[in-house]
C-alpha cells in the first residue's frame, strides 16, 4: 500500500471512527429483550422518554456499555503495546499472562479476603504488573528478546492458570461468583464498576499517546532504536508496565476477556500500518466498539439467556489466532 492510499484510508476512517463508536452505543442502550428505538432514548437522555425505558437506560444498559467502552478501549490498547515492544502480531495479554496474573490476584481477592473487594482494580493491576516481571525475569539472560517474552509468558500463564484452578477446587464453597467473572463479561455491571474502573482506565489511557513514539523506534529492532538514543530494556519494561495498567484495570471489572487485544491491533494495523501514531488510537476505539457490540449481541441474541461476552469473543478470536499462526510470514 503506497503512502497516499494509506493517509486517504486513515482520513476516512478518522472521520467514521465517531459515528461507529456511536453507533455502537446505541446499539447497546437500545437492544435487549426490551427493544429501545432511537427517538426513544434521545427522550430518556433529556429527561422526557417513559419511567421504565428510563430506568432501563440508566440503571442497567448505560452504564454496562460505558463499562464494555474502557474495557475494550483498555484491552485493545494493551495489546496493541505489547505486539510492538515484542514485535509479534501474536502478543495479547491474555494469551503471554499478564491478564493471567490479574486474574489470579483477584480471584485471591474475591474468594480468600472477600473484604476487601472493594480495591480489586488495584489487586488485579498488582497481580498483572508480578506477572510482567516474572516473565521479563524468566526471559532475561543478558538482554530480553521478544520471542523469549513470548515463551515465557505463555509458560506464566499456563502456571498461574493452575494455580488459580486450584484455589477454587480448594475453595469451592465460594466460587460461585467468581464463576461467571473467570468467563469474562459485563452482565451486571453498574455505575459503581464504572467508578471503580474510570480512575484506572483515565491514567492508563491518557498515557497511551506518549507510548507511541518509543513503540515506534523498538519496532526499528533493539539495535536501531539504541542508536537513536533510547534505553532499550528501560523503555521495554515501562511499556510492559503500562500494559499490565490497563489489562488489569479491565480485568478487575470485566473478568478474563480475551482477544480483544489481539483482533483488534491486528486489524488496525492492516488497514492503516505499523505507526503507533495512529495504531494505538484507533486500536482503542476499535476496541471500544467490538466488545459493546459483542456484549450486546451476547446479551440479545440468545434471549432469554445471556452468553457471557467472553465466550462470544473466545470463539471468535481463536480462529483468528490459528488464522495468525498459519500465516508464518506474520511472526518475526
Amino acid at each position: 500500500m503506497n503512502v497516499k492510499t494509506r493517509n486517504k484510508r486513515r482520513r476516512w476512517i478518522a472521520v467514521a471512527a465517531v459515528p461507529l463508536l456511536l453507533a455502537a452505543m446505541l446499539y447497546g442502550v437500545g437492544s435487549g429483550s426490551v427493544q429501545i428505538s432511537v427517538l426513544e432514548i434521545w427522550r430518556v437522555l433529556f429527561g422526557e422518554g417513559e419511567a421504565a425505558h428510563e430506568a432501563i437506560i440508566w440503571n442497567i444498559r448505560l452504564p454496562r456499555v460505558l463499562v464494555g467502552l474502557l474495557t475494550g478501549a483498555c484491552l485493545a490498547a494493551s495489546g496493541a503495546l505489547l505486539q510492538g515492544v515484542m514485535k509479534n502480531p501474536l502478543a495479547d495479554p491474555g494469551i503471554v499472562g499478564i491478564s493471567a496474573g490479574g486474574g489470579l490476584a483477584a480471584v485471591i481477592a474475591l474468594v480468600l479476603f472477600p473484604q476487601f473487594s472493594y480495591m480489586l482494580p488495584g489487586f488485579a493491576f498488582i497481580g498483572a504488573l508480578i506477572a510482567s516481571l516474572v516473565i521479563y525475569v524468566l526471559a532475561w539472560d543478558g538482554g530480553s528478546s521478544p520471542v523469549k517474552i513470548v515463551l515465557a509468558g505463555i509458560a506464566v500463564n499456563a502456571l498461574l492458570g493452575g494455580i488459580m484452578n486450584g484455589i477454587m477446587v480448594l475453595n469451592s464453597d465460594r466460587i460461585q461468583s467468581v464463576i461467571p467473572w473467570l468467563a469474562g463479561g459485563l452482565s451486571g455491571r453498574s455505575w459503581p464498576h464504572l467508578e471503580f474502573l474510570l480512575p484506572y482506565a483515565i491514567v492508563g489511557l491518557g498515557l497511551v499517546p506518549f507510548a507511541a513514539k518509543t513503540s515506534n523506534l523498538l519496532m526499528l529492532g533493539d539495535q536501531s532504536a539504541q542508536s537513536l538514543g533510547q534505553h532499550v530494556e528501560r523503555q521495554r519494561f515501562l511499556i510492559i508496565a503500562l500494559a499490565s495498567l490497563l489489562a488489569g484495570a479491565a480485568v478487575s471489572v470485566a473478568g478474563l476477556i480475551g482477544f480483544v487485544g489481539l483482533i483488534v491491533p491486528h486489524a488496525v494495523r492492516l488497514l492503516l500500518g505499523e505507526d503507533y501514531r495512529y495504531l494505538l488510537p484507533f486500536s482503542m476505539v476499535g476496541g471500544a466498539i467490538l466488545l459493546v457490540v459483542a456484549d450486546t449481541a451476547a446479551r440479545s441474541w440468545f434471549d432469554p439467556l445471556e452468553l457471557p461476552a467472553g465466550v462470544l469473543l473466545a470463539c471468535i478470536g481463536a480462529p483468528f489466532f490459528l488464522m495468525l499462526l498459519k500465516k508464518r510470514r506474520l511472526i518475526r
